[in-house]
């Protein structure tokens, strides 16, 4: 008997920073398919119209092409040094989404994706087969998470991101579809019991049941999808967070095992830890754009992320903070001279 095939493609990934490699059908029937028809159907998806003209391609990874035989499911760990949910007391300061410190992970995952890929396909035409592979990150309208759960890395927690018992919520999920069949690892079975920490923790209430997001209430499409000014509700809960959320992944109990990212480029950058609202707000494009530079908040634009620091600065209780919100009551985006009337109104009582 040869030698298993998957054992280079392990080591190779190892090499280039993958915290987790593991192998599923890309072929067999499942019904991820069927239950994003639902969340579409019931209009959870929001504002995400690509979510809806998508929708058959995502159904199955052959849906999108039709020769996938396997998939190699690939995570890379980007978890915080320490609990990041504490630092949203200081009403100060803008939290930012724990992934989004550092460099654009799509950036950083899918060069050592296309690396990986190339090593596959020489190994492969050395041994004289030529099967197809292709490569993906979120960006692309593949399932990666019923995937990843498929092939062992995880699981689809209450909260419907995977989770980790070797490393807790903090997983970047980056997929290789290839033609080549190679034997499937054993799935991952869900472990959250009886624990609804994650359910609890959410400041909007974007769960209508377990295993079920509604996105029209979830911060992190609020803050990153979703153009419009909010309803006030959602400003309000919004409390400090500018970009992204993590209080369903930071209440996990599973995060006890997690360990902090080792990666360098997902480390966070200093400026993006606690930054502080009265800067922010004082952004334009050009200073946005330099700023957030190889970040993956530079991709919602300047007037987007401004109109939540607004936010944020009408939840401070901070009075000294209305002279800096004034200054934006002339901007050129409707949304942020909304927001800024918004927060002074608040501020001023």
């Amino acid at each position: 008997m040869g030698a298993d095939p998957r054992e280079f493609i392990r080591k190779k990934a190892a090499e280039l920073g993958f915290d987790a490699c593991r192998f599923a059908s890309a072929a067999d029937p499942w019904s991820a398919g069927e239950r994003l028809a639902h969340f579409v159907e019931a209009g959870r998806h929001g504002d995400m119209g690509w979510m809806e003209t998508t929708l058959e391609r995502r159904a199955h990874p052959t849906a999108m092409w039709d020769g996938a035989r396997t998939a190699i499911v690939l995570g890379m760990n980007y978890g915080p040094d320490a609990d990041p949910l504490p630092a949203l007391a200081d009403r100060s300061k803008g939290y930012i989404s724990v992934y989004a410190r550092g460099d654009d992970y799509h950036e950083v995952i899918k060069g050592r994706l296309k690396q990986l890929a190339g090593q596959v396909s020489a190994r492969q035409k050395a041994l004289g087969q030529t099967p197809e592979v292709k490569v993906f990150v979120d960006t692309a309208p593949l399932m990666e998470k019923p995937l990843a759960q498929r092939a062992g890395l995880g699981w689809q927690g209450k909260h419907t991101n995977l989770l980790s018992r070797e490393h807790g919520n903090w997983l970047f999920l980056g997929v290789i579809l290839s033609g080549a069949d190679y034997t499937p690892d054993a799935a991952e079975a869900e472990h959250c019991g009886s624990c609804t920490a994650c359910l609890t923790a959410c400041p909007t209430d974007a769960f209508p049941a377990p295993f079920q997001i509604d996105a029209r209430r979830c911060l992190s499409y609020l803050t990153i999808e979703y153009a419009g000014p909010w309803p006030e509700e959602f400003r309000i809960a919004a409390g400090a967070r500018i970009y992204g959320c993590d209080d369903c992944l930071g209440a996990c109990p599973w995060n006890k095992f997690a360990r902090a990212a080792h990666e360098m480029r997902l480390k966070p950058r200093p400026e993006l830890e606690a930054p502080p609202l009265a800067d922010l707000v004082a952004l334009d494009d050009a200073a946005f754009r330099a700023l957030f530079a190889k970040s993956p908040i530079k991709r919602i634009g300047r007037d987007r992320f401004v109109r939540n620091v607004l936010y944020a600065i009408g939840n401070s209780g901070d009075p000294s903070l209305i002279a800096a919100a004034e200054l934006r009551l002339d901007d050129p985006g409707p949304v942020v001279r909304d927001a800024a009337a918004w927060a002074i109104r608040r501020l001023a009582g």
